[in-house]
């Protein structure tokens, strides 16, 4: 590995877009290499082998480009296989689990925390365990909302459709008096305004993307990978497996930027 490499992502679908956002403005050195596995997204109902695969098929595409590091940006596949792949790494790795539970904990201010996510994140209970590594006496309340990703890979963000059911999906949550909201998917920012206005302004939404870019520069930091600046501005590459069309047009929307997208094909 040397300091010029790119650091790899990936993520369930174009989710992860949030995490890149971040990095782009905190690591503005740094080139990235992104595959979001669009077509078998949604990955929070399936089964913990097919997410096992997939995660795996996606790393093994990305060891064609030699990268430096690896962020794991779909809650769900860091959910499942995050701890199996650091352990048998020497690739410098990282999740977006343990970054948004700091997060949380230093945003509340009565220890009540909420966590939305898919199916699989909160059957994990990762972000619990998580919390409770960090301060066990919190109060948790998860809650999985499945019909989330749908609304942002289908494009559907602005709707009257989506209002409705992130209004009706988060119900159950407005009865826990929790002051924080972790949002457990990294497609779940991008559903953000919707999110607020259906727990109220005084609930501190917590996007991990943020913490997760902060943790990758300590990471690099730590293996004396950080790129060294320059005057030629880094070239990013994007992959999907599923229409790059449809993710150029989210892509360009949420990271400001024009982006040229390629095709990842699963093995």
């Amino acid at each position: 590995m040397n300091r010029q490499q790119a650091i790899g992502i990936i993520d369930s679908g174009v989710g992860g877009l949030t995490v890149a956002r971040e990095i782009f403005q905190q690591l503005p050195n740094e080139k990235l290499v992104y595959v979001g596995d669009n077509a078998r997204c949604p990955y929070g109902s399936r089964s913990a082998d097919e997410i096992r695969a997939f995660t795996y098929q996606m790393i093994r595409f990305l060891e064609q480009f030699s990268i430096k590091a690896l962020v794991i940006a779909c809650n769900t596949a860091a959910a499942v296989v995050l701890e199996e792949l650091v352990g048998q790494s020497d690739l410098p790795i990282i999740g977006v689990i343990e970054p948004g539970a700091r997060a949380a904990i230093s945003a509340s201010r009565s220890g009540r925390i909420g966590i939305i996510g898919t199916e699989t994140t909160v059957r994990t209970q990762a972000y619990v365990r998580a919390l409770r590594r960090i301060n066990p006496d919190l109060y948790f309340a998860s809650l999985a909302c499945p019909a989330f990703v749908p609304l942002v890979e289908g494009q559907l963000l602005e709707t009257e459709e989506a209002h409705q059911i992130v209004t009706e999906s988060l119900e159950p949550l407005k009865r826990e008096g929790i002051d924080t909201l972790i949002l457990g998917c990294t497609h779940y920012p991008l559903l953000a305004p919707l999110i607020q206005d259906a727990m109220g302004n005084d609930i501190t939404l917590i996007n991990s993307g943020e913490e997760t870019a902060l943790g990758l520069s300590n990471l690099l930091a730590i293996h004396d990978l950080h790129a060294a600046s320059g005057s030629v501005e880094p070239t990013h590459r994007f992959f999907t497996s599923g229409d790059p069309q449809v993710f150029k047009e989210i892509g360009d929307q949420w990271l400001n930027r024009k982006l040229f997208v390629e095709r990842f094909l699963p093995e």
